[in-house]
């Protein structure tokens, strides 16, 4: 029978060693993560408008993933009044870019995506114009969840002007109720887009306006 001291001193070692290469392998782990940018706050940083594309398709999986993060968004009291016109159709992309000179793109896009408002899902009164504090957020929603799949997309501004609600109100022959806020361009990037620089540091105030941003 071998030395019950020595079987000992084995088993102590063999956890020392162990309980080592655990510390390591977690302190490692923890390095990689404290060290690892965000995803999100990466896409935010270099969204970009792109309007230009290649003539690579957008796949219905892609188009499902951007609807999906849309409707993902915060809004108002859960109403939800995002409503989308999926648009595909090589001639309706096409009368856009003719009558729209801020939409020229259009005739390039494999898609674009028609944000729009449903006026009877929100609120009575005041709180009617919620719809477009909620659509708003799907629209950037769905920019971010384009960029983030290597898609290239641009927001193109239908409402408030009106002349612009009236002309897609009628070629998408949307009801009274529902009112195009903004057209979405989609596609792959033909190029290499580098995002803008937007921090205005004096654009901040706390707590009381002109209290300027803390150091």
């Amino acid at each position: 029978m071998k030395n019950p001291v020595y079987l000992f001193l084995l088993l102590a070692l063999g956890l020392v060693v162990t309980s080592y290469k655990w510390v390591t392998a977690s302190n490692s782990s923890t390095q990689e993560l404290t060290s690892m940018p965000s995803s999100t706050i990466e896409d935010i940083m270099t969204r970009t408008s792109v309007r230009s594309y290649t003539s690579q398709e957008v796949t219905s999986e892609q188009i499902d993933t951007l609807l999906r993060a849309a409707m993902a968004a915060p809004t108002a009291g859960n109403k939800q009044p995002w409503r989308f016109v999926v648009i595909n159709d090589k001639s309706i992309l096409d009368t856009i870019a003719a009558n729209f000179p801020t939409m020229t793109m259009a005739s390039k896009a494999p898609v674009a995506v028609i944000m729009c408002g449903d006026t009877t899902a929100t609120f009575p009164g005041n709180g009617r114009d919620y719809w477009i504090q909620d659509v708003s957020a799907a629209s950037e929603n769905l920019l971010l969840a384009a960029h983030a799949i290597d898609l290239g997309a641009v927001w193109c501004g239908i409402y408030p002007q009106m002349e612009r609600v009236e002309q897609f109100s009628q070629m998408l022959h949307l009801p009274a109720e529902i009112i195009p806020m903004a057209c979405i361009c989609i596609g792959h990037p033909s190029g290499q887009m580098t995002p803008k620089d937007k921090w205005h540091p004096e654009y901040v105030h706390y707590n009381t306006w002109g209290s300027g941003i803390t150091e």
